[in-house]
Order: structure tokens, then sequence, then C-alpha cells
């Protein structure tokens, strides 16, 4: 055997022998494996629509079970407005019948004498006047005459009135 040497690269050891390589035999494919194979890809073939249709029917279940959740929502909002409405329709009757009230003559004629303390008239201080039944009043002849600010009208005025 040799002795190492420093500074030198190591020699490589050759094996004393070669190892066998074998080549990789083809497999026959055989009308078994072809149907096994054939199956198994049916099977997955199964197994998908199973999930397709799974998939389909749920997607179906949950627009159905949105849409009657929407329904349910707007039918909620119609009811909250419909008593609102028949509350605002209440209140509307309400005014309505208190300003009735007001606007009856009694209750005018004592809140006028209790709050204004006003009497009611009697027949000796009504006075009635006859008057003719000429037209006493003319047409005006004259021309009215207005005062423009304007210093560009009172200048247009100034001329028309020594042109004349």
């Amino acid at each position: 055997m040799a002795r190492y040497q420093y500074e030198t690269s190591p020699r490589k050891i050759r094996n004393d022998y070669e190892p066998v390589r074998r080549n990789p035999k083809k497999k026959h494919v055989s009308k078994a494996n072809t149907v096994q194979k054939n199956k198994t890809k049916m099977k997955t073939a199964k197994k998908a629509k199973i999930v397709i249709f799974v998939l389909i029917a749920f997607i179906a279940f949950f627009t159905i079970t949105y849409r009657n959740a929407v329904i349910d929502a707007k039918y909620a909002e119609i009811k909250t407005l419909k008593n609102e409405l028949a509350l605002v329709e209440k209140e509307n009757e309400q005014l309505e019948a208190t300003i009735e009230s007001r606007l009856n003559l009694k209750t005018i004629q004592e809140e006028a004498e209790t709050l204004l303390g006003m009497k009611a008239l009697s027949n000796d201080q009504i006075n009635y006047v006859n008057l003719p039944k000429t037209d006493y009043v003319e047409a005006s002849s004259e021309e009215v005459k207005m005062e423009d600010d304007n210093y560009f009208t009172k200048i247009i005025n100034l001329i028309k009135s020594l042109i004349k």
C-alpha cells in the first residue's frame, strides 16, 4: 500500500467489481389491467358526478333559502311601514278632530269673551248705511310721471324736453 503524500490529491480507488446494471423489464399490458383501470376511471367519474350533483343541489338549496330570507326581510319592512302609516293616519285624524273643535263658532265666541274680553253685538249697535247706486269714480286724464334715479334716463328726458 502506498502512503499518502502531503500536497497531493488522493488516488481514486478502483472497484474490483463492476455493478450489474439491469434493464427494466417492459410490463406486459394485459386486458385485466386495462379493464381494472377503466373500472377505476368509471368509479372516479361516478364519484365526480355525485359530487357535482351534490354541489348543484346545495347551491339550489342555498339560493332558495336566500331568496326566502330576502322575501321575509321585505315583508317585515312592509309590515313596519304599514304600522307607521297607521300611526300617522291616527295622529292625522286626531289633529283634524282638534282643528274642527277649535274652529267651532261656539268655542271661538267663548274664547273671544274669556281671553280677549269681547262681547257680542246687540241689535242696538248695528247701523245700516244706504248708498246711492251711481258711480262717482272718474278716470284720470293726467299723465303720471315717475322720477327715475338713473342718470342716463334723466339725460334722455332732458334732451326730449329741449326738443319739444
